[in-house]
């Protein structure tokens, strides 16, 4: 039995995730999210995790990025599996319901120390993938190792850095909240906004 598109779901209420949207009201005041944005597109980053998957939204047009929101989905640990996936389903879903991105990045799942721990994050990264085709939206998928490249132009990064400079592309204060999962996933965004030929999704 093929399964409904997301939006005509009927959702369940779940109080396992918290989405905290950075940025959004200044966006609305000047005209996103469906307005006439000549040749503005929409990039969603990803930083995909069971525990925490930190969103970010940005926007292109030409050479130039500017910040839209960030935010960070978190889930309960004493809550069963299915449950906290589901969770981070019905939030992405609201998340692309209020930004309607034009293309997102996610960033892929990196193995190399353990790979049981890695499994709950490749379950995560199943559900956003199954979110954003379900929405229609562009995907590409991003090395922890290119996105460190992209911000700053080199591998060995750490948190810390990532998100210092992430603070510095886009003027954010230091009193503003951004934490680590959101910083990933608006680097993620401008990895993929480097990498994208934008200008074929960008609307007329």
């Amino acid at each position: 039995m093929p399964l409904e598109p997301l939006q005509r779901r009927r959702r369940r209420p779940s109080q396992a995730v918290e989405a905290d949207a950075v940025g959004v009201d200044e966006y609305i005041a000047q005209g996103g999210f469906g307005g006439s944005q000549g040749t503005l597109a929409v990039i969603l980053g990803i930083d995909p995790g069971l525990a925490a998957t930190g969103y970010g939204v940005i926007q292109v047009e030409g050479s130039r990025l500017r910040h839209v929101a960030h935010g960070a989905f978190t889930t309960a640990p004493a809550q069963d599996r299915g449950g906290r996936l589901l969770a981070i389903r019905d939030a992405l879903a609201a998340v692309l319901e209020r930004y309607r991105p034009d293309q997102a990045g996610v960033e892929s799942l990196f193995f190399s120390r353990n790979v049981r721990s890695a499994l709950p994050v490749a379950e995560a990264r199943g559900v956003i993938l199954m979110c954003l085709a379900d929405a229609g939206v562009t995907v590409g998928e991003h090395t922890p190792l290119r996105v460190k490249q992209a911000i700053l132009g080199h591998g060995s990064a750490d948190k810390q850095q990532m998100t210092a400079m992430v603070r510095v592309l886009f003027q954010l204060g230091p009193d503003e909240p951004l934490p680590h999962h959101a910083a990933d996933a608006l680097a993620v965004a401008v990895c993929h906004a480097h990498s994208s030929p934008l200008d074929e999704r960008a609307p007329e």
